[in-house]
This record gives structure tokens, sequence and C-alpha cells, in this order.
């Protein structure tokens, strides 16, 4: 998957050593109850990408020139377990050189190992998991590293904030925060909910963005698609605000199911994905570009990163 560069955009601007910013597929649909086909989301959004315009007219800025290493796809398979933990290992190698690491998958259970290494990784953190559902179970279907499980273990070991919530079994109700989850329904009708979210955040926030979150009407390609979700003048003055106001240290977005015949949300995934790294690196630009790796966002726990580490 890795034998092109991202977008096409021309090789110096690819290279793992000037590149500020590393992107790492993850084909994997291996516990997905309904709609299988995520595992072919990231080949969907990187051919989107290549027909994509990489001048962005809303910041005024060409973000690829701040250099994008394509990684290699990472492909464990054999159980969900091994899967997270490959995930997990890699993108904290990646984290270790100092890079802006974000993850196209894939379902939304990739995400319990990018999470569980930016948590090792920094001081605080903030999961803002923008999703349809709330997967918050502690295990599914005999695994704890179930799609349905994706942000339980945020929601133990970081300061977890829902938006966009939709759809959820009642047994989630005795992990969720309702202080901290911000229901598709009530957020129709309250202009505050933007604001209220973001006075939540820590300084250092990861986002995890799952495509479902999104109304069908704009992007109908996913696997569990509910009525009712964000569309996307909404979710960009969202995100571009989190952006502003925060330091946002990394993201992965999800579950994109593509559908031969419908090539519209795998360039919206791909717009997405282009929005969300020219905010992060407009803003840095406009504020001199500070590394967000400095040894003072290193987290104090039990697992930290040294010099000393292998990878």
């Amino acid at each position: 998957m890795n034998t092109k560069t991202y977008a096409g955009i021309p090789e110096k601007y690819a290279k793992l050593e000037q590149a500020k910013i590393v992107l790492i597929p993850v084909p994997y649909d291996g516990t997905s109850t309904w709609q299988k086909g995520a595992d072919k989301g990231p080949k969907a959004f990187l051919e989107a990408s290549e027909n994509m315009e990489l001048y962005d007219i809303e910041t005024d800025f060409e973000v690829y020139k701040e250099g994008v290493y394509l990684a290699e796809a990472i492909t464990e398979s054999n159980s969900p377990e091994s899967m997270v933990e490959a995930v997990h290992q890699v993108v904290k190698s990646y984290i270790k050189k100092n890079k802006f690491v974000t993850i196209f998958g894939g379902e939304h259970s990739i995400s319990i190992g990018t999470i569980r290494a930016f948590n090792e990784a920094f001081n605080s953190l903030t999961v803002l998991h923008i999703d349809a559902h709330a997967d918050l179970r502690k295990s599914y279907e005999g695994s704890s590293c179930n799609h349905a499980c994706a942000v339980y273990e945020a929601s133990q070991e970081t300061n977890l904030i829902q938006v966009g919530i939709r759809s959820m079994d009642a047994i989630e109700k005795s992990v969720m925060d309702f202080d901290k989850t911000y229901f598709a329904h009530e957020m129709a009708t309250d202009d505050s909910w933007m604001e209220s979210a973001i006075d939540q955040m820590t300084e250092n926030v990861f986002i995890t963005f799952d495509l479902d979150v999104l109304d069908p009407s704009i992007l109908p390609s996913t696997g569990t698609p509910e009525p009712g979700g964000l569309l996307w003048y909404e979710t960009l003055d969202f995100l571009k605000q989190v952006f502003e106001e925060k330091n946002v240290v990394g993201f992965d977005i999800v579950e994109l199911c593509p559908n031969e015949n419908d090539k519209s949300s795998d360039f919206l995934a791909a717009k997405l994905y282009y929005k969300m790294l020219s905010y992060k690196f407009q803003i840095d630009e406009n504020d001199d570009y500070q590394d967000i790796y400095d040894d003072s966002n290193r987290l104090n726990k039990s697992i930290k990163f040294h010099e000393e580490d292998e990878y």
C-alpha cells in the first residue's frame, strides 16, 4: 500500500526524515458486526486523495509541503488483540520519532492501540471521540478489542469526551460520563455544545473520528450508518476550534466502508483528513511551529518512552 506517496505528492515531501506528518493505514475489519468492508477503507481513501486539490482555500495553505510520510500498512490480523498490539507498537515508534502521527482505518477497534500509544506519551490526555456510537462496552463477542469496545479503555485511562452519540446499548450507561457526552439530539437544539465540549478538554487532545458520526446524506459508505448525524460545515467548525484552542497531538479516522458505485464518501474522507492537517499546521505556522512531542509532554506513568527504547 505504500508504493505511492500520499496524494501523489512529490517525493521530496514524502520522505520520513523531512516529513512532519506520518500517515499509517490499518486495513483491518475483523470484528465488525453488520456491513463488512472497512478493511478496504484505507485504499479507497488513498485513491481519492490522489484526485484532490492540494491547495486549501479556507486556510490559504498547502499543508502537504510540511511533509507527509505514508508508512507501511499494518496488516496484523491473527486476532483482535494482536492487531491492537501491533498498532500500539507502530504508532508508538513514530511518536518516538517526533512525528505528528495520523492513522486511517479500518474498523474502530484499531483506535484502542492508537489511544494507548498516545496516552503513554502525553500528560493529561483528552480523547475526543466523535462518533454515532458510544463504543463503551468492556467486552463484546468474547474480546475487549472489539469495535464496540473502541473507547472503553480511554474512558478508564484518559479524559474522554464523546460527541455526536446517537446509538448505544443500555449497559453502556454504567460507564458513560454524561457530563462529557454530547448526544446528537441535544446538539441539534443547543448552540453552546461546541464551547462546552472544548471547555472540558485538557491541553493535549487526541481525536478519534468515526465517519459514521456524519449524516448518511453526506457519507453513506460506512458500516453502521445512523440517521441524524453531523453535517460538513458544522463538523469543520468544531474541529477548527479544537485545533485553535488545544494542542491536538494526533488523530485517527475510521470506518470508511467504500462502495464501488459511489465514490463521494471516499472523497469526503480524503478532504476531512486534509482539512484536519491544514487546521493543525496552518495554526502552528502562524504560531511559530513548536515540537508537540518535546520532553515536557512526556507522560510520567509506569510505561514511558526513553531514548534507549527499542522499536
